[in-house]
């Protein structure tokens, strides 16, 4: 069994990260309060006529799921901050904390970004049907919380994995040694970018004006919000792409650690934003012009595809490096 040094173990709670403990534990009480209220019978912030009331069975189950998921920040933010942290196996933290870098990197920069554009007098297209979705004051404290929750959270990761993990990412990736896996490598990731030519390329059309493979509906709720968003789910692509080739073929003269947060967080954000988007395209529709298209479909699932083939190949070459570089002592 492998055992933690105590000077590592006493990095796990020192008063900066209680504090970032605190703020995203915290950020965490008005998405789960509303949720909460809403599975109770509540309606507080969805105004009468809201479509949410159409499918009170599909809002309680999607109410529910969505608390399990944020109350998970709670128990990510201890694993990060107590010395028994150190000890938990890499991947059953890795992997939910690949979901929440995921899930909030968009909120924490498409929001932003669409206020920004809105507020330079971007285009705001109202819905012809006339029935409200949701308050607009739950947006700001819902998506609020999130970025908190995303910036405390980033930090207590960067300094967990500083203490776990930083042996693997110093360095640049010319210095990297030679690795028999390495075309195979190469091939994967090559393989990988080609398959995100898809989805990337769709929601760059779609960032440009393009209505292609939209449906009606959709089509005719774009406005310049929607534009910022589909671009930054490009970036994001982008990012996933560019990550895993700079792994794949390390001729940059680049630190390590740059591929591999570009990596990190495109795939995180291309996959688990495309899984999201394909669990909301099964909720029954209002009428045939709000069904999500077969493209739309196919573009989420591509997603899917691409986030996690790139992060298993990250994940990979983590394994791989960890083998030849795990000092004695530390736990993988």
């Amino acid at each position: 069994m492998t055992q933690t040094s105590p000077a590592a173990a006493a990095r796990g709670t020192t008063p900066a990260r209680t504090v970032l403990r605190i703020v995203a534990i915290v950020s965490c009480a008005p998405y789960v309060g509303l949720k909460a209220a809403w599975l109770s019978g509540s309606r507080l912030g969805i105004p009468e006529g809201s479509e949410l009331l159409d499918h009170s069975t599909a809002l309680a189950v999607g109410n529910g799921a969505s608390v399990l998921l944020d109350s998970l920040v709670v128990v990510i933010a201890l694993l990060l901050t107590q010395p028994w942290g150190l000890r938990v196996p890499a991947w059953l933290l890795a992997l939910p904390m690949w979901v929440a870098t995921g899930l909030l990197l968009p909120v924490m920069t498409g929001y932003p970004l669409q206020l920004l554009v809105g507020a330079l007098g971007g285009q705001v297209v109202q819905d012809e049907s006339g029935r409200p979705f949701l308050r607009e004051w739950v947006f700001s404290v819902v998506y609020g919380g999130f970025i908190l929750q995303g910036l405390a959270l980033g930090a207590l990761f960067v300094l967990y994995a500083r203490d776990r993990w930083g042996h693997l990412w110093r360095g640049a990736l010319r210095e990297l040694p030679g690795s028999p896996t390495a075309p195979a490598l190469r091939a994967a990731a090559v393989a990988a970018s080609l398959v995100a030519l898809a989805p990337g390329t769709v929601h760059l059309l779609w960032a440009t004006g393009s209505a292609a493979g939209l449906s009606d509906a959709r089509a005719a709720q774009r406005d310049s919000g929607y534009y910022a968003l589909e671009a930054v789910y490009v970036l994001f692509v982008a990012a996933a792409v560019a990550g895993v080739l700079l792994l794949a073929f390390r001729r940059s003269a680049l630190p390590l650690r740059v591929p591999l947060a570009l990596a990190w967080g495109g795939s995180g954000a291309t996959a688990c934003w495309g899984g999201w988007m394909s669990l909301a395209s099964l909720l029954p529709a209002r009428d045939a012009a709000e069904q999500p298209t077969p493209a739309m479909v196919l573009t989420y699932a591509v997603q899917m595809l691409v986030g996690t083939l790139v992060v298993t190949l990250g994940a990979y070459f983590l394994a791989e490096r960890s083998a030849g570089t795990r000092p004695p002592g530390r736990p993988a």
